[in-house]
C-alpha cells in the first residue's frame, strides 16, 4: 500500500482538526455580550468622576476638567477626549444602559411578572436614572455648540446623531432581552422600534417635568407603553428624540454661515 494512500488534503486536515461548533442561537436574540470595559481606565476613572458635576456645570468642558482633577489627573487631561463635553453625554448613555444588566427588572420575582412589566420596570429605571441629570440633558448639546469652533464642530457633527440614534437602539435591545421577550419573528423588530420611540418621547417629557418624583413621566409612559403606536408615529418620535441630540449641532453651525 503507498504511504501517500488514504492521506487527507489541507482543507480535510483543517476540517477534522477544527473544534466542535458551537450549538446554533438565532440571529434575534443578544446572546453574545462583550464583556471588555466599554472605556480604557484613565478615561472611565475622568468621566466616571465628571458625571457629580454635570448637575452644577452641564455638560460642559469645566465638568470633564473637574473630574480629571477628581481622578487625580492634570487638568489638561480632559483633552484626552476629542469629542469634549459629547463624552459625558455618550458616557451616561453607555454606563447607565450596562448598568441594567447588573439588576433584575423588577424588585420582585421577575417570574411573576410578564414582559411588558419587566419592559415596564426596566424603562422607568433607566428613565429615573438620569433623574439628577435631567435638567442639564437638553442644554447640554446647545452648551456644546457655543464651546466649539466650526472646525470641530464640522468634525463632531457627523458622530454625535449616530452614537444617539445607536445607544438608543441598543438600550431597547436591552431592555427587551433582560424583561425577557423571546421572539424570533419580525416582531422582534417592531418591539424594539416600538419602544425606541416611546422611550424617545418619554425622555423629551421628562426635561420638562416638574412634578414631584417624576410622577407625571411615569403616567406618561404608562399612556404611550397602552397605546398602539403606527409606524409614522414611531418614526417622528425618534426623530423628535434626535433632534434635542443632533438638531442643536446643526443649527449652531447654521448660524455660523456654513450651508448645511
Amino acid at each position: 500500500m503507498s504511504g501517500r494512500r488514504g492521506a487527507l488534503s489541507f482543507t480535510q486536515c483543517i476540517a477534522r482538526n477544527r473544534p466542535p461548533r458551537a450549538p446554533s442561537r438565532s440571529c434575534y436574540h443578544s446572546y453574545e455580550r462583550d464583556s471588555s470595559p466599554p472605556y480604557p481606565a484613565a478615561e472611565d476613572a475622568i468621566l466616571a468622576a465628571a458625571i457629580p458635576h454635570v448637575p452644577e456645570h452641564g455638560f460642559t468642558a469645566a465638568a470633564l476638567t473637574s473630574g480629571a482633577r477628581d481622578a487625580g489627573y492634570l487638568d489638561v487631561s480632559a483633552n484626552l477626549f476629542p469629542t469634549g463635553p459629547f463624552s459625558l453625554v455618550k458616557y451616561h448613555l453607555v454606563t447607565q444602559r450596562l448598568a441594567l444588566g447588573k439588576t433584575s427588572p423588577t424588585d420582585s420575582d421577575a417570574e411573576n411578572q410578564n414582559v411588558l412589566d419587566n419592559v415596564r420596570a426596566l424603562t422607568l429605571r433607566r428613565l429615573k436614572a438620569s433623574q439628577p441629570i435631567i435638567h442639564r440633558w437638553q442644554e447640554g448639546i446647545s452648551e456644546l455648540i457655543a464651546r466649539m469652533d466650526q472646525a470641530l464642530a464640522l468634525q463632531a457633527m457627523p458622530k454625535h446623531l449616530p452614537d444617539s440614534l445607536r445607544e438608543l437602539a441598543l438600550l431597547s435591545d436591552e431592555i427587551h432581552f433582560l424583561a425577557g421577550d423571546t421572539s424570533v419573528d419580525t416582531s422582534w423588530y417592531t418591539k424594539r422600534a416600538a419602544l425606541s420611540a416611546i422611550y424617545a418621547s418619554t425622555e423629551l417629557f421628562m426635561t420638562q417635568d416638574k412634578s414631584p418624583n417624576f410622577k407625571d413621566t411615569e403616567e406618561f409612559l404608562d399612556r404611550r407603553l397602552e397605546g398602539a403606536q403606527g409606524a409614522k408615529t414611531m418614526v417622528e418620535e425618534v426623530g423628535r428624540w434626535a433632534g434635542v441630540q443632533g438638531m442643536g449641532i446643526i443649527n449652531g453651525l447654521r448660524s455660523k454661515g456654513v450651508r448645511i
